[in-house]
């Protein structure tokens, strides 16, 4: 089986200093993965970098600076050298709705700089969010629908998938998902088990689990139901294979402490499952 682990799932080290982009590149080997999912915030001096653009008076410079650039290609060195290509790249920060024309402009740059990045490691997609909010008016819907396909262009011509997460502001709304997968061409759906609003997650996993081009898959923690996670996590797989997913299993294990033991624990409880099915 394929496995990947979003970096996500090791903030609590990056946050302490445990752990930078080079020690997830060799964690990730050694936990078995298959490839590199890397949240944005793991490739510090480019976030610093992004924070430094939006601030100066140039806030829609659409790559990173030569330095920038360098780090990128000693991260690609790095991943090259352990034999593990890159999955999706996490871009926060680059979600398309904001209610200020120079704000959207701004996040609409960053969203290039990490398309670029993504690029430049051979990353196969990456995710960016809608924003908005979970009433997604017409008005909001247009503006997030028209960013995300600019995005979508521009990726196609990189080479690289664009896809949204069920998340946050409107895309953690099943039916607001949907309504834009289904307006924007070429966008996917990077699939969490967990992020979808409260009293949704089962329409959420209904509508998603079909549409599914990459998962997260946490064992750990769940909206509703906490008693019968394990049980609805199975019943979760199960309905993902049946579906023909046949990608990466993303992990991004947040268990209460020991990433490493947790991310052991969810490979081991994913491939159980999947071995029953068969």
């Amino acid at each position: 089986m394929k496995f990947s682990v979003a970096s996500y799932s090791f903030h609590r080290e990056l946050e302490s200093g445990r752990q930078d982009m080079f020690k997830y590149i060799t964690d990730c080997k050694e936990l078995g993965c298959s490839q590199l999912d890397p949240w944005n915030s793991h490739l510090a001096p480019l976030v610093l970098e992004d924070e430094q653009i939006r601030a100066s008076a140039n806030p829609t410079q659409a790559t990173f600076s030569a330095a920038g650039l360098e780090y990128v290609a000693r991260v690609k060195a790095a991943a090259d050298a352990v034999g593990l290509p890159f999955g999706c790249v996490a871009a926060d920060g680059s979600h398309v709705w904001e209610p200020t024309e120079e704000a959207r402009a701004a996040n609409r740059a960053c969203g290039y700089r990490w398309l670029d990045v993504a690029r430049r490691l051979g990353a196969e997609s990456m995710r960016t969010d809608t924003g908005g909010k979970p009433e997604l008016p017409d008005d909001m819907f247009k503006i997030i629908v028209d960013g995300l396909q600019d995005f979508v262009n521009h990726g196609r011509d990189a080479g690289v998938r664009v896809s949204i997460e069920n998340h946050w502001g409107a895309s953690n709304i099943p039916k607001n998902v949907v309504r834009v997968l289904d307006a924007v061409d070429g966008l996917t759906l990077l699939f969490d088990s967990r992020n979808w609003a409260k009293g949704t997650r089962e329409e959420g996993w209904q509508l998603g689990v079909p549409r599914a081009k990459d998962v997260h898959i946490d064992i750990f923690r769940t909206q509703e139901n906490p008693e019968t996670l394990e049980q609805d996590l199975t019943r979760l797989i199960k309905m993902l294979v049946e579906a023909g997913y046949n990608g990466c299993w993303g992990i991004e294990a947040l268990p209460p402490d020991d990433e490493y033991n947790g991310i052991r624990q969810s490979m081991a409880f994913i491939e159980k499952t999947v071995a029953a099915l068969s």
